[in-house]
């Protein structure tokens, strides 16, 4: 997990400052129109972007509704220019799997791109349950591939220098979490992308 994140820090901090222009930050510039395009803004809702980049998610975000933003990723410089193009919100050099926030903080956490470089989605889903709020929801931009793609490529993936680990079809990310209590999943396939989302229930069933 250390080496997987090694390689994922180094690999954005040497791209961070021209991240845009790059063919990653091109790339995920349609999962970011897609995500702002999807995503309901509550009045004055808490939104935290996990790998969230040079902030340009949480930018576009707050050009549709004033947000209080926060924003985590392993690359410090990431962190260093989110900072910069959003001097309102709140960023911190972090992985996924600790967060560094209260329990039930946010209304909505997204993911752009970035959910297939997550070392252990399952210590992600837990810690994005602990920070939403009742009723809060996850949004998650994903690559979406057919089956037999991912068949063939998955055993390659992690052999990427930027620290991937594996492609998920939608059903695999919704069955991740609702494992752990998610509800209310919604899958958007459009061309290459795939947005799913889950929703934290307003209280944990309770058994008897």
């Amino acid at each position: 997990m250390k080496n997987l994140n090694d390689k994922s820090r180094n690999a954005y901090n040497k791209k961070a400052d021209h991240y845009d222009s790059t063919f990653d930050g091109r790339f995920t510039q349609e999962f970011k129109n897609l995500l702002t395009a999807t995503i309901v803004l509550p009045d004055k809702c808490s939104v935290l972007d996990v790998a969230c980049g040079n902030g340009s998610l949480l930018f576009g975000l707050n050009k549709i509704k004033s947000i209080n933003g926060f924003g985590i990723d392993i690359a410090d410089r990431m962190i260093e220019n989110a900072a910069t193009l959003n001097p309102d919100m709140k960023f911190q050099v972090s992985g996924c799997e600790a967060m560094p926030f209260q329990d039930e903080s946010m209304d909505i956490i997204t993911v752009c791109a970035a959910y297939h470089h997550f070392p252990d989605v399952v210590a992600f889903a837990k810690e994005a349950k602990r920070i939403l709020k009742p009723e809060g929801k996850l949004y998650i931009a994903e690559v979406y591939l057919p089956s037999f793609l991912r068949f063939l490529i998955n055993p390659f993936v992690p052999l990427s220098k930027a620290g991937d680990v594996r492609l998920y079809s939608p059903l695999e990310i919704v069955d991740n979490f609702k494992k752990i209590g998610f509800q209310r999943p919604e899958i958007i396939i459009a061309a290459r992308i795939q947005i799913v989302s889950v929703m934290k229930p307003q209280r944990d069933p309770v058994c008897l």
